[in-house]
């Protein structure tokens, strides 16, 4: 074991402080303005997740605009004419990375469960879809899953659905940060006829989001075994032209090997290194069945996996993915809820949970993937995943000030000797305290401050009879004799 990490300690800036008056505890004006006076987060242990995995007893973090200006530890000077947030007692951790996932589906929560995933999928998801998803559908899904995710400390997340101008909006009005963007697949969608037709119109949206301060463009394509090879690989390309995330399923189920090999003469990941679809800021979601082969390529190519082993398990994939071997090899690996149709939350702390113990359970050995390895990967290691590790994923001086207060002040979380450890296997999303995304607080004591949540679940509830008609019509005809 290594000897106890020093802090880092950094000077606070000096020239860029504004003298206002202090505001001490968190009621302050929202939104803020770029050129507010900074926020000064004091009194908290920081948990940076820098490379040294420093962790600051009494620490402090502050915040000029939308980025993090300085790291102060409990010794150093904290600077004059500044707002404050008391942070006493809790822990101040990195925004959450939630690397893979459908957030409108939130809509369809519940439906179809307890199903094989190619059932599940073919049988109902995809029908479903084809008669309810509109742009209003994927706005208010979305907005909804953004509320979830943001008052469970998630602050990024990555996303594959359809009306992506949709889905950017909702990200937008809540003020999270959204990987998303365009998607192809293999048959008539219900924004486009063809695939075809939606990479047409992708670089619209790719154009649009290009500098936005919140959503992240990304290309998609759904997976080799609903859409061809040739057009996975225009997706891919058009993703690199626009350096854009390019995002796909790969290796999630069992039958996709031997799928590939039939269609395209080599197996999943060989086809799409050989189109040049692996790189740095590609995700491939789910990456279970990989060989040592497929890890090396993987690795080599700079691309990253999103492991979502709840979803995983709920649709009865009998393997867990090769995350410790992925790890060990070089590949950025974070963590994703997938949807909240096949989840069913969108709460990464169950996330980190669910993974820490999935692998030491089928390993027996209780050593595999440790709290703080679990942590990292929903932190920094999603944002490496994304190729976004420049930006967000620790708390660092010129990253986005993406920060998350949790208290840890509760019976279940008392008391507290390893931070990794509560921040893993016993803290959950109930336990976040405020939420800042881009310099700005969206979320205080519990509530958002973004949006009305009450509508979105009104807005919600009011898709619910069309759901319930169009789940009882699809589910109806499956079982009628062909």
């Amino acid at each position: 074991m290594s000897g106890p990490r020093k802090p880092i300690v950094l000077s606070p800036v000096g020239a860029v402080l504004a003298v206002v008056g202090a505001v001490t505890g968190c009621a302050l004006p929202e939104p803020a303005a770029d050129d507010a006076a900074p926020l000064l987060i004091d009194g908290g242990t920081v948990v940076a997740m820098d490379e040294a995995g420093s962790i600051l007893e009494g620490g402090a973090v502050l915040v000029q605009g939308d980025s993090i200006a300085a790291i102060l530890d409990r010794d150093a000077p904290r600077p004059q004419g500044v707002r404050r947030l008391d942070a006493t007692g809790q822990l101040v951790i990195p925004g959450l990375v939630n690397v893979h996932g459908h957030a409108a589906m939130s809509l369809l929560r519940g439906l179809a469960d307890d199903l094989p995933l190619m059932t599940w999928l073919q049988q109902h998801i995809f029908p479903v879809e084809a008669e309810l998803v509109a742009p209003d559908f994927v706005y208010w899904g979305t907005l909804l899953s953004s509320v979830e995710m943001l008052k469970s400390g998630t602050t990024t997340f990555a996303d594959m659905y359809y009306f992506p101008f949709d889905v950017a909006r909702a990200a937008a009005d809540a003020h999270i940060r959204a990987v998303a963007g365009p998607g192809v697949i293999g048959f008539p969608a219900p924004d486009f006829a063809s695939p075809e037709e939606s990479l047409a119109a992708a670089p619209e949206f790719l154009e649009r989001y290009r500098d936005h301060p919140l959503v992240v463009p990304s290309v998609s394509a759904h997976a080799l075994y609903t859409t061809p090879l040739n057009v996975v690989a225009a997706a891919a390309e058009l993703a690199s032209d626009y350096e854009a995330v390019f995002q796909i399923h790969a290796a999630e189920d069992a039958t996709e090997e031997a799928q590939s090999q039939e269609a395209n003469g080599m197996g999943v990941v060989e086809a799409l290194a050989s189109v040049g679809a692996l790189r740095r800021g590609t995700v491939l979601a789910h990456a279970v069945y990989l060989s040592d082969e497929d890890i090396a390529t993987i690795a080599s190519s700079g691309a990253g996996t999103a492991h979502n082993p709840q979803s995983n398990m709920k649709l009865g994939i009998p393997q867990a993915a090769p995350v410790a071997l992925a790890l060990a090899a070089g590949v950025p690996v974070g963590l994703g809820t997938d949807g909240p149709a096949s989840n069913n939350d969108l709460d990464l702390f169950g996330e980190m949970d669910a993974a820490a113990k999935l692998h030491k359970f089928v390993s027996g050995d209780p050593s595999v993937l440790p709290a703080e390895t679990v942590f990292r990967m929903a932190t920094m290691g999603g944002a490496r995943a994304l190729g976004l590790d420049d930006r967000i994923g620790s708390l660092e001086p010129g990253k986005q000030a993406d920060i998350v207060l949790l208290d840890p002040r509760r019976a279940g979380l008392t008391p507290l000797y390893a931070v990794y450890s509560h921040l893993v296997y016993a803290a959950d999303g109930s336990d976040v305290t405020t939420v800042l995304v881009n310099g700005r607080i969206v979320v205080q004591d519990g509530r958002v401050l973004t949006v009305d949540e009450d509508e979105a679940m009104r807005q919600a509830r009011g898709f619910g009879d069309h759901v319930r008609e169009v789940v009882e019509r699809v589910a109806a005809s499956s079982q009628e004799p062909s």
